[in-house]
């Protein structure tokens, strides 16, 4: 089994364990491989503009906003931004701050006809730590995996 392989089977097994409605779960560095091994494999950013500027950014990632700065409102071009953006063929990883507004664009995003969508798991920056900061705790930026400020 190649390593591609390798790494779809873990993530189905554990999207099947959590009952999740697209093809599975993928931490930040199985992602980041996935990006070098499967040609035409997108992340989808869905964090906020502010998040992007403020925070970091994803090299070549597509950035479609979940929910709108400011306001919070839930982006209502989402489906659209993404089929004009993301081939409906593609493998489709989507990450947000902590992994849980990717679970509801990968859930929409299969609604739509995507068939091979994943959540990146512990987002960009992960879970909180005991102070309540971000960072410190799993996520793409602490495993040291390729982001930009700005």
């Amino acid at each position: 089994m190649g390593k591609l392989t390798e790494i779809l089977t873990l993530a189905q097994a554990r999207g099947r364990a959590l009952e999740r409605p697209y093809k599975g779960e993928l931490t930040p560095q199985e992602a980041a491989e996935l990006l070098r091994l499967a040609p035409g494999a997108k992340i989808v950013d869905v964090r906020t503009r502010a998040e992007w500027d403020w925070v970091g950014r994803v090299p070549n990632a597509v950035e479609i906003e979940w929910n709108q700065y400011p306001g919070g409102v839930r982006n209502p071009n989402f489906v659209a931004e993404l089929q004009r953006q993301v081939d409906p063929q593609a493998l489709v990883m989507f990450l947000c701050r902590s992994g849980a507004r990717s679970i509801a664009a990968a859930t929409t995003a299969t609604e739509a006809g995507y068939s091979d969508c994943y959540n990146i798991l512990e987002g960009f920056e992960g879970d909180k730590d005991a102070q309540g900061q971000r960072n410190k705790i799993g996520g793409w930026r602490h495993a040291g995996l390729p982001w930009h400020q700005g």
